[in-house]
Order: C-alpha cells, then structure tokens, then sequence
C-alpha cells in the first residue's frame, strides 16, 4: 500500500506541476507582454511543462504496471481509454508551441529579434486548446473515482 500511494502522490504531484506551468504559459505568451525576457521564459517554462508531462506518463506507467489494481483493471475501464487518448492529443498539440518556443529562443539570441503578433497569437490559440483539454480529464478523472 505504501507503493501505491507514493505512486499516487507523484502521480499527483506531476498533474498539478503540468498545471502551473502551462497556465504560465497561457498567461505569459501575449503579443503585449512580448519581449525578450518573456521569450526566454516561455521557452523555461515549456520545458518544465515537457518534463511535468513525461513524470506524469511514467508515474501513470508504474502505478498501471505496479499498483494494486493491475493493468488489467485499467485497461478494461472506458474512462481510462477516454483519458489516455485526451492525454496524447494534449502532448501532440503541445509539440507546436514547443518548437514555435525553441525557435523565437534561438533566433532571439542570433538576432535578438522577437517573435510577431500573429506568430504570438497562433501560438497562443494552441496553449490555450491543451489548457482547455486539461481539466476534461481532470473531469473524467473524478468520474471515473466514483465508480463510472
């Protein structure tokens, strides 16, 4: 028991630092907030964000192939299948915003110059689509808690 609710702490913990960082996120990647500063602090935060993410898979990963409940369990539930999938979707969206961030980063210091407003706003639209995905399974989470 021990085991699983170190796992479930973790798991936890990932869930919600995925949470902090990509709100900064939505909150930081504004066309009139943009300056350098601010470039580099996306491109920070989107990196702990990717780090959140792959502890949050691999604190999944264990408590489904270490936990009480066994991976039999999880896989014959519809919800978990529901929140997989919306968990995949989030990290294929992700991958825009990560490497629109990686290259205002890079061509901000070859050439210090910072990304436009439409750039901004674009990018902007795909952090707020995962920041909107995120609490639907946190939903589904608490649904699934209870028995459906």
């Amino acid at each position: 028991m021990t085991l699983e609710a170190v796992l479930a702490a973790l798991h936890l913990l990932a869930i919600l630092t995925l949470v902090v960082f990509l709100t900064s996120e939505a909150a930081l990647c504004r066309s009139e907030w943009m300056n350098a500063a601010v470039v580099k602090r996306l491109a920070r935060l989107d990196l702990i964000y990717g780090i959140a993410a792959v502890v949050l898979l691999a604190t999944g990963l264990a408590r489904l192939y270490l936990g009480v409940k066994g991976l039999s369990w999880y896989v014959s539930q519809p919800l978990f299948h529901i929140k997989i999938t919306l968990f995949v979707l989030m990290g294929l969206i992700s991958i825009k915003p990560t490497l629109t961030f990686r290259r205002w980063l890079k061509v901000l210091n070859s050439t210090g110059a910072l990304p436009g407003e439409a750039e901004v706003r674009s990018t902007r639209r795909w952090v707020m689509v995962q920041s909107h995905i995120l609490p639907v399974v946190a939903v589904i989470a608490v649904f699934w808690a209870r028995g459906w």
